[in-house]
């Protein structure tokens, strides 16, 4: 069984897709610290100029190391702003009206106080049906393991019966240290491999890297089969190590 794990990002990019569609499930790891100025938070939109920030305000102070899923969105009003902005820059998208309508009405559940998980997790699992991907997704939170940095990942692992883990490449930099400890629980390690795939979009020139709201808006029942044209085959913890062994020499 494969199975990727990941922090619940707002309105992700393609590539956090791509590797839900690849594994047989996949976990939101909200049992571990929150980051503010991370995409657990905000994400990015295409407009006339470039990329736009759209940013959940969250509140913190006073809850130094809360967990992701303690977190809670600090002003509602954030949803007017990120609708408006959202209508503004693709209301001419060829598919806008068909997926408008049911981001606002997940948007406009979450109030001051509420969830900014829940925010996170309602919109990937929407966005995940609008591509057709049918994962099972899982919240760590709800599954108890405890651990810090692999040893955590590893116990999801476990918990889920997986005997292989695909993993972000980001998770390169200290999961190739610890790949011993996935090799004592017969879990085999691979990293995520994704190019970034140029489609239509409503200004030139392409850019990459917006939330895959723009895939949909823009492509519609082409975003799919655009989304898994990105993938390559995974990245085997040896590739990684000659990488990052060659830029450090």
């Amino acid at each position: 069984m494969k199975i990727a794990i990941s922090q619940p990002t707002y309105l992700p990019w393609l590539g956090y897709f791509d590797l839900i569609d690849q594994v047989d499930a996949f976990v939101f790891l909200d049992s571990v610290q929150f980051e503010k100025q991370s995409w657990q938070h905000r994400n990015r939109i295409k407009t006339p100029v470039g990329l736009q920030w759209l940013t959940v305000p969250v509140a913190f102070r006073g809850r130094f190391g809360q967990q992701i899923h303690d977190v809670e969105i600090r002003d509602g009003d954030f949803v007017r702003k990120h609708l408006r902005a959202i209508e503004l820059n693709y209301r001419r998208a060829p598919f806008f009206e068909n997926h408008f309508l049911q981001i606002s009405q997940i948007l406009e559940k979450f109030c001051s106080g509420t969830s900014l998980a829940e925010l996170n997790i309602e919109l990937i699992w929407w966005c995940c049906r609008a591509l057709g991907i049918q994962t099972p997704l899982v919240r760590s939170s709800e599954l108890n393991e405890c651990g810090r940095r692999s040893e955590l990942l590893v116990n999801l692992c476990r918990h889920l019966n997986a005997d292989m883990y695909i993993s972000p490449p980001g998770s390169a930099v200290y999961l190739l240290d610890d790949l011993g400890l996935f090799a004592d629980a017969c879990i085999d390690v691979a990293f995520h491999h994704y190019q970034h795939p140029e489609y239509k979009q409503l200004f030139l020139p392409f850019t990459s890297y917006a939330s895959a709201l723009d895939l949909l808006f823009n492509e519609g029942p082409r975003a799919a089969e655009i989304l898994r044209s990105g993938r390559r085959p995974l990245d085997s913890a040896e590739t990684l190590n000659s990488t990052v062994a060659g830029a450090t020499a």
